[in-house]
């Protein structure tokens, strides 16, 4: 990964005009779509394989209800409701309604079962949409229906799940979030010009993803509440990459390296850490998708799209626009203060300055049980609230209390009771009925006598007459434990009426039913999608920081930041401790809240042990010293997670006063949960514990060490790519560089020099044999350890690579002439490139293996036939490393010379050759060829103990 963003940064480099020009094309283009297609959100929780969805269904289909509802408390202003000036003005409203375009409303006060109130002064007109989702003209026109002309008896309020209440909200306090977030940039970069960068990408990321799922909105179910999640998320996570990538960026400038080498290494290091915890994020949004709930699938999505955004801005327009200004982002040295020359006494040298990050981390440190008992005693208080979390679906109940739909839902509670704002319906299949209407009545007394139902609404068959409705009200809300237990009730009486009545496929539907099993469902869910996060959280970690306690710590860690989180939601919203300053009324926690918190937390609290620990584990890795590497550490990524953090934090809490109900209780979460995560977990806990444990933070089983795959997130290719660039600079053109080169478990470690155009010889070391040893070098097997650099690509990161410039030959293979003259068509055949490269590279295949046979002298005709096809199809494809193995299988001294001229001829191509050897000497040349080498570590190690005896006796 950080190889190849290293060299992302170099194409970046060449054509970073173009690079911003797709970018900006991009936003247009999408911008454009989303304006001419407009929005199409869609609320409705639908729950694929629930009871009541397919109640619902039989809703649509049998009764024609498939869109929502709305409701008009009606009021008589003296007098009963039922007197007849005031029941005409109520059958007035319920025509005036019923006449707007894909509207239904009934008069309430006729039939069976009309609907008046206890102090008979009101009614509610039950309003029907055909849309799901009805434009605003169309709830303007009932609105204006429902509303009774002056001096009219009666006066009306308007609600229900149609009007969900509350305007376009303001978007003031994002922008002063923005504005924070600039400040805090400001102050870390010491530049204007370099803070307006990542709030420039994060905007643009934010504008693409936002458009992308407005046209989204036309081919599937999307929750308004989706694109500010998308948002918020897309402005946090966005200004917080490009900020560690940028930061790199200026650091690598300020080492005095050009901008685009600069770009390329900031990449390559803190972009690969970006991929990874962009990725974790992604990984944890995406496994919303446990719930099987699709509104709540497309919401994790749409954030995961958001986030996936901000990476790929983050590594791709970052970089052109930070190209683009060049030096301009270069930090200006300070230049010395000058001190006039004054008399004064010899003094100690003055100590150096000590900032606030090392008298933290001195402080957190140096008790480290008091630390951990402190931050587990504070956030275990923190979390208490959390333990009596309520969910449910939110309703009217929540919506501010200025809004027409929470007047609305507080009449009708006040004039009925809440059950009346949650009206259940029961269907039935009466197909087999010779009195449908009898059927259904009958049906109607059952529900009647069910506990907690105070009023049967509607009570009909359809119009086909195969299906029944009973329309019934509960005692409480939609969100009262009481509704739950009698829609289960309901339930469980339908297989025995379903008998007594003689009908089938008795069903609880409604929106009130669905809402309840949606928040059953995602319920039942949390555990899951909280074993899997956490399981993966100790995965991906124990890959990254190959350690078996930093990745538990972390996932403990991580359960005490949403454990924070959840309980300030729960104090705040559902207790109602800050009811004042949130326009909000207390009741209980959106459902999906908890899961999608969750999911969010895991991916940024990944984010800040990645950058925070990480720094820790490299200085652990030079060192070796556990206390150092914590200092040194944290004082080397605290200024920059601390400005990542209350960047984050600033711009959830900035979606809090203007969002809704379902928003606020999530930023309010997120922004304390952030906080808490960066600030008292990976600043206060994780050193103290780190420093509890000492060396054994970084312990691994042996065998889990061999297991787990290499993820390189720090940069480490990219250092010892600098390494051995620094070490090639003055050398002579180097093919094959392997120093303490350890081939298999227990081999001897290694070190080669191959050059161009030379034949170097290398014994195979004790404990590893020549195939393998050969395997290794061209990159076709994992070496155990060291390093190895082969034609200036790394191994084992760079190894598709080296497969194309490095092939081995084996002395040994055996073929016949056919056999071998097919494998050379079939290679050619196979290669890339135009009909007419194929054949130019057959043609000097087969010249190539006459100028080799050629070279090497006659001998054995079938001896050495297979080498010599392998060695030509190398020169003629292009390879610049050969490997030779076999030679200890050679018996003849002839054939042993043919080896060494062949070795000669293919140095001769510019070629490094690589001729193994089992032991020193095992050429049968009475000398070395020109220009050739050989190297064997038992040679090398006798060498060293005879220079050490001589440094002893000297």
């Amino acid at each position: 990964m950080s190889m190849f963003l290293f060299r992302l940064g170099g194409k970046i480099a060449r054509h970073r005009g173009l690079v911003v020009a797709f970018w900006i094309l991009v936003l247009a283009a999408l911008i454009g779509g989303n304006r001419t297609l407009g929005t199409d959100y869609d609320d409705t929780f639908v729950l694929p394989g629930a009871s009541s969805q397919a109640g619902q269904d039989v809703l649509a289909e049998r009764f024609g209800l498939t869109g929502t509802n709305g409701q008009v408390l009606v009021t008589a202003t003296s007098g009963k409701i039922t007197d007849q000036a005031n029941s005409d003005e109520v059958a007035k409203l319920a025509k005036k309604i019923s006449d707007v375009d894909e509207v239904a409303a009934g008069n309430p006060l006729e039939g069976d079962y009309a609907l008046v109130s206890d102090d008979e002064k009101h009614t509610i007109i039950q309003v029907r949409f055909v849309s799901q989702n009805p434009d605003e003209d169309t709830l303007d026109e009932v609105t204006h229906a429902a509303t009774p002309p002056s001096g009219s008896t009666v006066e009306t309020s308007i609600g229900g799940d149609a009007y969900k209440g509350g305007g376009e909200p303001s978007k003031i306090p994002e922008l002063l979030g923005l504005l924070v977030s600039f400040l805090i940039l400001a102050v870390t970069f010491g530049s204007f010009l370099a803070a307006g960068m990542p709030i420039l990408t994060s905007m643009i990321g934010v504008g693409i993803t936002l458009s992308g799922v407005v046209i989204v909105t036309h081919a599937t179910t999307v929750s308004s509440s989706a694109p500010t999640l998308a948002e918020m998320l897309g402005l946090a996570v966005g200004i917080d990459y490009a900020l560690f990538i940028l930061s790199r960026h200026r650091r690598n400038l300020a080492e005095g390296h050009s901008p685009t080498e600069s770009m390329s290494r900031a990449l390559a290091t803190a972009g690969s850490a970006v991929v990874f915890a962009g990725a974790t994020v992604v990984i944890a949004l995406c496994g919303l998708t446990v719930a099987g709930i699709p509104v709540l699938t497309v919401m994790g999505l749409a954030a995961a799209a958001a986030v996936s955004v901000a990476v790929t801005l983050a590594l791709t327009l970052l970089p052109a626009i930070a190209l683009l200004l060049g030096e301009r982002l270069r930090p200006k040295m300070k230049a010395p203060k000058e001190e006039k020359p004054r008399k004064k006494k010899a003094a100690a040298p003055p100590k150096a300055k000590v900032g606030f990050a090392e008298r933290w981390v001195s402080a957190v440190t140096k008790v480290p049980l008091l630390t951990i008992a402190a931050v587990l005693v504070i956030l275990g208080i923190a979390t208490i609230p959390a333990t009596q979390l309520d969910l449910a679906l939110p309703d009217n109940s929540t919506a501010p209390e200025d809004t027409s739909a929470r007047q609305t839902y507080d009449g009708i509670t006040e004039a009925f009771g809440a059950g009346y704002n949650s009206p259940l319906s029961v269907t039935a299949n009466i197909i087999t009925s010779t009195d449908p209407t009898k059927t259904v009545d009958d049906l109607a007394k059952k529900v009647q006598d069910v506990p907690d139902v105070v009023h049967i609404m509607q009570a009909t068959p359809n119009p086909g007459a195969d299906t029944g409705l009973v329309a019934l009200v509960p005692k409480d809300g939609q969100t009262a434990e009481s509704t739950a237990t009698l829609v289960q009730a309901l339930r469980d009486r339908s297989a025995q009426w379903e008998e007594e009545l003689g009908v089938t496929d008795i069903l609880i539907a409604g929106t009130t039913a669905v809402n309840i099993d949606v928040s059953k469902q995602l319920a039942d869910a949390l555990l899951p999608f909280a074993a899997i996060v956490m399981g993966l959280s100790v995965i991906l970690l124990m890959i990254v920081f190959r350690s078996l306690a930093v990745p538990i710590k972390a996932t403990l860690g991580y359960l005490l930041s949403v454990g924070a989180a959840l309980g300030s939601v729960v104090a705040a919203f559902q207790w109602g401790w800050l009811d004042a300053v949130m326009g909000e009324s207390a009741g209980p926690i959106v459902s999906f809240l908890p899961i999608f918190v969750m999911g969010v937390l895991f991916g940024l609290a990944m984010d800040y042990e990645m950058f925070l620990v990480s720094a820790m584990r490299e200085e652990f890795v030079v060192s070796g010293n556990a206390s150092e590497a914590i200092h040194h550490g944290f004082k080397a990524s605290s200024k920059v997670v601390t400005a990542a953090a209350m960047i984050m934090t600033s711009v959830f809490i900035a979606f809090i006063p203007g969002g809704s109900a379902t928003i606020k209780p999530i930023a309010l979460g997120l922004a304390i949960g952030v906080a808490v995560d960066a600030f008292v977990v990976r600043m206060t806990l994780v050193p103290a514990v780190l420093m509890l444990l000492g060396r054994g933070a970084w312990w691994l089983p042996a065998w889990l060490e061999r297991a787990l795959p290499e993820v390189d997130v720090e940069g480490a290719a990219l250092h010892r790519k600098v390494a051995y660039e620094d070490w090639a600079a003055d050398r002579t053109p180097t093919a094959v560089f392997a120093s303490e080169l350890v081939v298999a478990k227990g081999a001897q470690p290694l070190d080669i020099v191959a050059p161009l155009g030379e034949v170097t010889r290398v014994v195979a070391p004790k404990g590893a044999d020549e195939r393998t040893l050969a395997n290794v070098l061209a990159g076709r097997t994992r070496p155990s350890g060291g390093e190895l650099v082969v034609d200036g690509l790394l191994l084992p990161e760079q190894r598709e690579q080296v497969n194309r410039v490095a092939s081995v030959v084996d002395l040994t293979g055996s073929s016949t002439e056919a056999e071998l003259e097919q494998r050379i068509r079939a290679t050619a055949r196979l290669s890339s490139g135009s009909r007419r490269a194929r054949r130019e590279q057959l043609d000097r295949t087969v010249a190539l293996v006459g100028e080799l046979k050629r070279a090497i002298g006659s001998g054995s005709p079938h001896t050495m036939r297979s080498a010599l096809v392998d060695a030509a199809q190398a020169v003629a494809s292009g390879v610049r490393t050969v490997v030779i193995t076999g030679l200890d299988a050679l018996l003849l001294a002839q054939d042993r010379h043919r080896t060494e001229r062949l070795a000669d001829a293919l140095a001769g191509h510019g070629l490094a050759v690589v001729l193994l050897l089992t032991h020193a000497g095992e050429t049968a040349a009475p000398t070395d060829p020109p220009g050739s080498r050989e190297t064997d570590p038992r040679e090398k190690q006798e060498k060293q103990e005879k220079q050490e005896k001589r440094a002893v006796h000297d």
